[in-house]
């Protein structure tokens, strides 16, 4: 199973500190089925979920939609004039390249992660063995990029990147070793 159970299992085996764990253990987490990641071509993505939310922003940098992905973000401008800024000369096919992996089938959601409003999607690309994290913020039953400095991002984010180097990412090129 890849969701949560590995998450956790992960991150006891790879000996993560005491003070991440308590703090996990009072997140509300959530697992995924192993297809939860594909894309349904019959479905019209809402960012009703944090899930949904990184579905469509994904889709959207995979089709160089710029403009789309910062209006999911609570801070659009701030998260445009980056997003321009990082990935300016990229041609259509750059976005594809990139983005568009995460939604293949040995890609998946390794679980979600919520404090209050405050939502971290762990998605790794299969390819890469990279652990992408969305941080995102529920508002109004909406589910934006969290782009708004709080603690409770800031903790989330530590959460991510703990995480990150306890699993280990494979530099691209290299075979990925199943965790």
């Amino acid at each position: 199973m890849r969701g949560l159970s590995l998450f956790f299992a992960l991150w006891a085996a790879a000996g993560c500190s005491q003070t991440l764990e308590r703090e996990a253990e009072s997140d509300a987490l959530r697992e995924f089925a192993a297809d939860a990641h594909l894309l349904d071509p019959n479905e019209k993505l809402q960012p009703s979920s944090a899930l949904n939310a990184a579905k469509l922003a994904t889709r959207y940098l995979s089709e160089g939609r710029l403009e789309e992905v910062a209006l999911l973000s609570n801070a659009p401008k701030a998260r445009f004039d980056r997003l321009r800024e990082a990935l300016q000369g990229w041609a259509p096919e750059d976005f594809r390249r990139a983005y568009g992996p995460f939604f293949d089938a040995d890609s998946w959601i390794v679980g979600e992660v919520a404090q209050g409003p405050h939502h971290l999607i762990m998605w790794r690309r299969g390819d890469l063995g990279h652990i992408a994290g969305y941080l995102l913020v529920e508002i109004g039953g909406k589910y934006f990029l969290d782009d708004v400095p709080s603690p409770e991002r800031s903790r989330l984010r530590r959460i991510l990147e703990s995480f990150r180097a306890r699993v280990g990412e494979h530099p691209p090129g290299e075979p990925r070793q199943e965790p």
